[in-house]
């Protein structure tokens, strides 16, 4: 107990019977507790090439920052990262989660970037009524969880809003036809759903055929190769950044009259997937969805921009967008980090069922992606819309631009 505590409550239980109400008790003990609310993180750090689980941090510790520069929460509590790393495993993220759960003054933990993992989180979510924020995992199941209530909060894409923005780029595009080449895991699953549900109700493109490859797999070609013979005009990829550099190195290698445009779902952003693709990546015609934009806020938001590179700059040396890798993952979890500090307030408590039903009052927040009028309701576990989308390509120095922005080629 800290020396504070102790000091208030020697002198409560000093004082005259009946002189201090119970409630008055307990805010007096909420006052004086001092320690650190602490904020997990079960993400894949140690998977090779992978960018996410730090630019995650990356997000939560300059929000932290930020807000301890205003006094922390709760009269000066200030809060304490604490980090797991499952590798893209799912029983690891499981044994930190159960880990987690159990660590006294932990309120909350942020996922990483893989649904699949976090899909496997779920019932220990569920048994253990841990609050998880989500900055990247895309899945629909991980919110649409059936719980009640639910403590899955989520600041990211969503593949039933995913989907079709990339099948309606494909139509913008005048391809009528595309393939859908998919991860055979849970997030593959989810947006094969999503695209199906896209179909049933728009009429171009047509998806010509569907593929499926496993993680890890040292070739795509062949379910390439299916997806072109059955006509498609445009592959729609579900891959993280390892997969997607195969593909697009085994592309490359083909006559160009065989290389179709790719449009992409943003598990490549995660990984150092330019490094990876190579020289081939300027071969293909290459686009990536996206939700935000750092150079478009430098921009259109440079009011926000600057609040966060007051932070970013002394503890990571940011000055510019292009210094920011896996950019969707830092600003997620920057505006997720202050949104959750705003519900500690609104809830005037660190104890996960108040915070929780807080989450769904906390109004008018101006963040760096967007200005959120309120970012999650009861029914609306999702901070993110359709109109948050954009897509997106790669530079040389691995920065992603949004489409419009023409990208840098290296010099002949």
């Amino acid at each position: 107990m800290h020396y504070s505590r102790r000091r208030l409550l020697h002198t409560l239980a000093a004082a005259p019977l009946g002189a201090v109400a119970p409630l008055s008790l307990a805010r007096a003990a909420r006052a004086a507790d001092t320690s650190p609310v602490l904020i997990g993180i079960d993400g894949e750090f140690s998977l090779q090439n992978s960018r996410s689980a730090q630019a995650v941090e990356m997000g939560i510790r300059c929000a932290i920052d930020e807000i301890e520069r205003r006094g922390g929460v709760l009269g000066g509590r200030s809060f304490e990262v604490v980090t797991r790393d499952h590798g893209s495993i799912a029983a690891r993220g499981i044994r930190n989660l159960r880990e987690f759960a159990a660590m006294p003054g932990l309120l909350a933990v942020f996922a990483g970037r893989f649904s699949p993992v976090v899909l496997e989180e779920m019932d220990l979510i569920r048994e253990t009524r841990t609050l998880l924020m989500a900055p990247w995992s895309s899945a629909d199941a991980i919110v649409d969880n059936g719980m009640q209530p639910n403590y899955v909060f989520r600041l990211s894409l969503r593949d039933s809003l995913a989907m079709p923005k990339l099948l309606r780029t494909c139509a913008e595009r005048g391809i009528a036809q595309v393939g859908l080449l998919l991860t055979n895991t849970g997030w593959g699953r989810s947006n094969l759903a999503a695209a199906k549900a896209y179909g049933a109700a728009h009429a171009t493109p047509r998806i010509a055929a569907t593929a499926w490859y496993n993680f890890r797999d040292t070739s795509l070609i062949e379910p390439y190769r299916h997806l072109r013979d059955a006509g498609a005009e445009a592959i729609v990829l579900v891959a993280n950044d390892d997969e997607a550099a195969v593909l697009v190195r085994e592309i490359a290698a083909l006559p160009p009259s065989q290389r179709l445009p790719i449009l992409s779902h943003w598990g490549v952003s995660g990984g150092d997937f330019v490094r990876q693709a190579g020289p081939a990546l300027w071969e293909v015609d290459f686009s990536v969805i996206q939700t935000f934009s750092f150079f478009n806020a430098a921009q259109q938001r440079p009011a926000a921009w600057k609040r966060f590179l007051a932070v970013a700059g002394p503890r990571y040396g940011i000055e510019r967008p292009e210094q920011i890798a896996a950019p969707v993952g830092v600003a997620h979890a920057y505006d997720l980090m202050h949104i959750l500090a705003l519900a500690v307030q609104r809830a005037g408590s660190a104890e996960r069922p108040r915070v929780r039903d807080a989450l769904e009052q906390v109004r008018d927040h101006d963040g760096l992606i967007k200005r959120y009028a309120q970012p999650f309701t009861p029914a609306r576990h999702e901070a993110l819309d359709a109109g948050d989308l954009l897509m997106a390509r790669y530079r040389p120095d691995g920065a992603l631009v949004p489409e419009g922005r023409k990208p840098v080629r290296k010099a002949a």
